[in-house]
């Protein structure tokens, strides 16, 4: 027999934000009866506070009928993320922190799980077909148990993001992030660097000298992309020209959700081409849905798509099918699920 995952939903093509939270909020408490579930003391939600300049990502407001839910049972709650990869708003803890305020992101604390930087993390072992072991924020490590909110939209490379992006890219740390995109070290652009010294001082590894130009040496650098916040000229990137990305992020995925208990809400609102990180105004391409919900991300992901496809009449964000299928094969979840609509 097949096993199928349920995922809960609830359609609303509404715009109005305060509806959508309590819709949210019915989700969770479904769950929470069906499956008997008793929150912590703290619990983590994870959320994407949106790139400066971005106006489609999921505001605050969404999150206030779960957060005062859950301080309503005596739980303590607070948002949790990692820093980029890339340069923009959200590079450091700092100013990662400024542009969620600014964002109106105020409601509970914030914490930044992989350090000033990004280069705090644990080494999750796996032993999956591309990655061994997840460069994980440590910040993640303290909890058990997390609520995992998502916005799905399309992504230039992973075709959507949702559940699966935000455990991938969300828990990893910048090494982590560096890791799913191209498994290499960083480059210098000669052009660019000035050779400051800031890299060579900051690097922990010694994986950095300097000759007219700052050098990164392969052999000693573990991919941390530290060097790469703290250049101040942005001089050393990413290539993000690396293979596989798609069995990374869902590996990365499954080493985000090891032996954790998650319950995860995905919004099917403001779908955009690309993705929150996008610090620009999108237009939305097709029309809101719903709030869909479950304790499986593979089958949650896989409603989604489902779902924005039948919408829109077209195959949007398919080649992101492509990480569902390899989530279901490393045994994340599965891509079979029944939809439990509730009215």
């Amino acid at each position: 027999m097949i096993r199928m995952s349920d995922v809960y939903f609830i359609r609303n093509s509404s715009s109005k934000f305060d509806e959508i939270g309590r819709d949210a909020l019915v989700l969770l408490q479904k769950i929470e009866g069906d499956t008997s579930h008793i929150f912590d003391k703290e619990v983590p939600i994870k959320v994407h506070f949106g790139e400066k300049g971005n106006e489609t990502y999921i505001p605050a407001k969404c999150y206030d009928e779960i957060i005062n839910y859950l301080k309503g049972k005596g739980v303590s709650p607070f948002y949790i993320e990692s820093n980029v990869l890339y340069r923009g708003s959200r590079t450091t803890t700092e100013s990662h922190i400024l542009t969620a305020k600014n964002h109106g992101f105020t409601q509970i604390p914030i914490i930044i799980a992989d350090g000033e930087i990004g280069t705090e993390f644990d080494e999750i072992e796996i032993n999956k077909e591309y990655i061994k072991k997840c460069k994980i924020g440590k910040g993640y490590g303290k909890y058990k148990q997390f609520i995992v909110m998502s916005h799905f939209k399309g992504h230039i490379e992973a075709g959507f993001g949702g559940a699966l992006k935000q455990l991938a890219m969300g828990f990893a740390a910048r090494g982590g992030k560096l890791e799913q995109h191209s498994g290499i070290s960083p480059i210098v652009n000669a052009k660019k660097c000035s050779s400051c010294g800031l890299c060579e001082e900051k690097c922990d590894f010694d994986a950095i000298f300097r000759t007219d130009t700052a050098v990164i040496d392969e052999s000693k650098c573990v991919g941390c992309a530290g060097c790469i916040a703290v250049c101040p000229h942005g001089a050393i990137r990413n290539t993000w020209s690396g293979s596989n990305f798609m069995q990374n992020l869902s590996e990365y995925a499954y080493g985000a959700a090891k032996d954790k208990d998650i319950i995860y809400i995905t919004f099917v609102h403001n779908i955009t081409k690309d993705c929150d990180c996008m610090g620009v105004s999108m237009e939305p391409i097709t029309e809101n849905i719903g709030i869909l919900a479950g304790k499986d991300p593979v089958a949650l992901d896989t409603a989604c798509l489902d779902l924005v496809q039948k919408s829109s009449g077209e195959k949007l964000f398919e080649n992101g099918r492509a990480s569902l299928k390899h989530a279901q094969k490393i045994g994340l979840g599965t891509m079979d699920y029944k939809i439990i609509e509730i009215k």
